[in-house]
């Protein structure tokens, strides 16, 4: 069977007027913000900011809905017909914020798209003071986990060391239109003025905390076993820090991995330096 167009973009438009205003508030939009919105859909969300915010960028993939949403000749809304992962943030702002208005990136982000969106955040980190979005409830969970809880994970190690990560409230599946089959969370991620810890080479330590939770029912020395280290050299780090051989990777705090990767990449090995 066909899909639809909406279904085709994995498109839920949400509905609840309650918590439009909810999510509203969190953004809280103001004269001097630059607010890009990512996938406005029919503009439930887009309008009330736009009533709010010194200017709104919404970047919509349906032309259908870009154009509708276009039509409606809001004087501060400037629409994009773009796929949001494939744009170039920096030379947008370099166009529409010549003045240097405070930036926040917001939107209801298609499940779809959410995992590859988040590490394009990560990527240009430097460029967005902040973000409001609203995600799949088990990614909310994971960016905002600690340590020993079973949703924590690399996105919760690299979000948090770079941003306050915070999930304000879980929405129904019945607030949208068509309800998704899962529930959905409000999170907002603000930058940090500086990073908790200094990480030597950002995309490494991203494939080390990948090897690292990549069984998650074996223990953190038999996935770095993976990384094909000398043995002695894991037995060091494991020294110098105290740890467990026993210890499964979502006990470790996140400034102890950045240490043990730190340590590591001391090493030649390419996998980790």
């Amino acid at each position: 069977m066909k899909k639809s167009r909406r279904h085709a973009l994995g498109q839920h438009f949400l509905v609840n007027s309650g918590v439009l205003k909810k999510i509203v508030q969190t953004i809280d939009p103001r004269s001097d913000d630059l607010i890009i919105e990512i996938g406005p859909g029919r503009g439930a969300l887009t309008i009330p900011l736009a009533e709010r915010a010194g200017r709104i960028i919404a970047i919509e993939k349906d032309k259908v809905l870009a154009d509708r949403l276009e039509s409606g000749k809001i004087p501060n809304l400037k629409v994009l017909e773009a796929d949001v992962l494939k744009i170039d943030l920096k030379n947008i702002l370099a166009v529409e914020n010549e003045a240097g208005d405070r930036v926040k990136l917001v939107g209801n982000l298609p499940y779809s798209i959410s995992s590859p969106l988040l590490l394009r955040v990560l990527a240009q980190k430097s460029l967005i003071p902040e973000c409001v979005f609203l995600l799949q409830k088990e990614v909310a969970e994971r960016i905002c986990a600690s340590p020993g809880s079973k949703k924590y994970a690399p996105l919760s190690i690299l979000f948090q060391i770079y941003f306050a990560a915070r999930l304000h409230f879980v929405i129904s599946a019945g607030s949208f239109s068509p309800p998704p089959r899962v529930e959905s969370a409000l999170v907002s991620l603000r930058r940090r003025p500086e990073p908790l810890f200094g990480v030597k080479n950002e995309e490494r330590f991203q494939k080390f905390l990948r090897v690292a939770f990549a069984h998650r029912r074996k223990t953190l020395l038999k996935n770095l076993q993976e990384l094909n280290l000398q043995p002695a050299l894991l037995g060091d780090a494991y020294g110098t820090f105290r740890l467990s051989r026993l210890a499964r990777p979502e006990e470790l705090t996140i400034s102890r991995f950045v240490d043990l990767y730190n340590f590591l990449s001391k090493t030649e090995s390419p996998t980790v330096a």
